[in-house]
């Protein structure tokens, strides 16, 4: 088939070069002429594992393209996917402006019948203001598909290739039948697509979205009560995570989630429940926990300083709020700086690939390590708050030879407590007991 998608953001970059993986024709959309050009030189614009390997490939055999003409990128399309940004409004709630105005002028080129694709995560009943934004300007023939993306960042690219579902919302045989062998190569080996009406479809992202946020919270909760009664986080997880009915994935306590969907949704869901004159109070905790577990290692770290973190020096790794992925969005790392910075301290910080993004944002605030142990020279506590491959077993010897105290403030529960209390460190995570080797203490 022939594809446009327009936006060539995170969902749309991934969509654009995964459908081009399977033989389609896909012209991508976008509005940043710079941005065009780079992708059309073959300089991918963001980080995602195995992305840019497929990226390279299918733009070598032109069956991936890139431009600023939303006229060209169309024509020849039979597909249109609108992979636009829905940014949250001051009242939380998604700014469609985007979509609805290419909406518009997508009315206003359209000559022969196409389906138009809400890839973007959008609240219900999107797909029918896209509908009427298109009528504005087009009488003819055309459907509007509701097709959610569920896409984890770090691993979008098996997600979109091997999907556990399709969910496709449409009420029109003719827009099913083209979406169903669109994703036919998706679904060999017996991965369900979900076929519903587009309210439901819309819903269901945000539902699940929803729902794994709320796992977080309140695994961040029973963190908080393991702390204070002295019981463990990771023997709870283990002994609920093995009922199926609750399943062990997103039971990993922290300081908190971020990213470009979690939070977004989440509060996008609540604004869209008050419209709808329902109270949504189960999301409205979860977003009031997350906020506080970002910083749940300050107070820990105020405490032990006593109060006085002016002139402490600390180093920090991790800047995305995941790994592998240079996504800064929400992450809590941006919140520790904040407060540290705003109480008098310095902050050497590492991420294998963020740093940039963070500079961009922090500018000289705070110092950019060359790797993760260059950030703790000088250093008077570690913090750790994104949980990356190469800093669960790292070089204690370095660590110890490189800081002045042996102190590790750990928000993603990197290391086992039982072993780094023989290294002789202080040492404290979230909902497990902290190591002090001056005191023996345990919290």
């Amino acid at each position: 088939m022939k594809i446009a998608v327009v936006g060539t953001g995170y969902v749309g970059l991934v969509t654009g070069t995964c459908f081009a993986e399977t033989g389609n024709e896909v012209t991508c959309v976008d509005i940043d002429s710079k941005k065009v050009e780079r992708l059309s030189n073959g300089e991918i614009t963001i980080y995602e594992p195995g992305l840019e390997k497929l990226f390279l490939r299918n733009l070598k055999e032109n069956r991936l393209q890139f431009t600023t003409s939303l006229e060209d990128g169309i024509r020849d399309a039979k597909i249109v996917f609108l992979a636009l940004p829905t940014p949250p409004g001051e009242d939380g709630s998604a700014d469609l402006k985007y979509i609805l105005g290419v909406s518009e002028e997508i009315g206003k080129l359209l000559k022969d019948y196409k389906v138009l694709v809400d890839k973007s995560t959008v609240p219900v009943g999107t797909a029918e203001k896209v509908k009427a934004a298109v009528r504005k300007n087009y009488s003819g023939e055309f459907d509007v598909v509701s097709n959610p993306e569920f896409l984890r960042e770090g691993v979008a690219v098996d997600d979109f290739m091997k999907p556990d579902r399709v969910v496709i919302g449409t009420t029109s045989e003719r827009g099913r039948k083209v979406m169903g062998d669109l994703y036919a190569p998706f679904v060999r080996s017996g991965n369900p697509v979900i076929y519903m009406d587009e309210r439901s479809a819309e819903l269901t992202k945000y539902a699940a979205n929803s729902f794994l946020a709320t796992k977080i919270s309140f695994m961040n909760e029973i963190a908080q009560l393991c702390e204070r009664v002295g019981a463990d986080v990771d023997m709870v997880r283990l002994g609920i995570g093995s009922d199926d009915r609750i399943g062990k994935r997103f039971l990993f306590p922290g300081i908190g989630y971020g990213g470009s969907c979690f939070p977004k949704d989440v509060q996008a869901l609540v604004k869209s429940s008050c419209e709808a004159d329902y109270q949504f109070r189960i999301l409205n905790a979860v977003m009031e926990v997350n906020e506080k577990q970002k910083l749940h290692l300050i107070p820990k770290i105020k405490k032990y300083f006593n109060d006085d973190l002016k002139g402490k020096h600390f180093a920090l790794w991790g800047l995305a709020f995941k790994p592998n992925t240079d996504d800064i969005r929400e992450a809590p790392a941006l919140y520790i700086i904040e407060e540290l910075l705003a109480a008098g301290a310095t902050v050497s910080a590492f991420d294998p690939e963020a740093m940039k993004n963070v500079q961009q944002l922090l500018g000289d605030q705070i110092h950019f390590a060359e790797n993760q142990y260059e950030a703790l020279k000088g250093a008077d506590a570690l913090i750790i708050a994104t949980e990356w491959n190469e800093f669960r077993t790292p070089d204690f010897l370095k660590i110890v030879t490189s800081m002045k105290n042996k102190t590790i403030f750990d928000g993603r529960n990197l290391f086992d407590v039982s072993a780094i209390s023989e290294l002789g460190f202080h040492y404290e995570s979230v909902g497990r007991r902290s190591i002090s080797p001056n005191s023996n203490h345990k919290n």
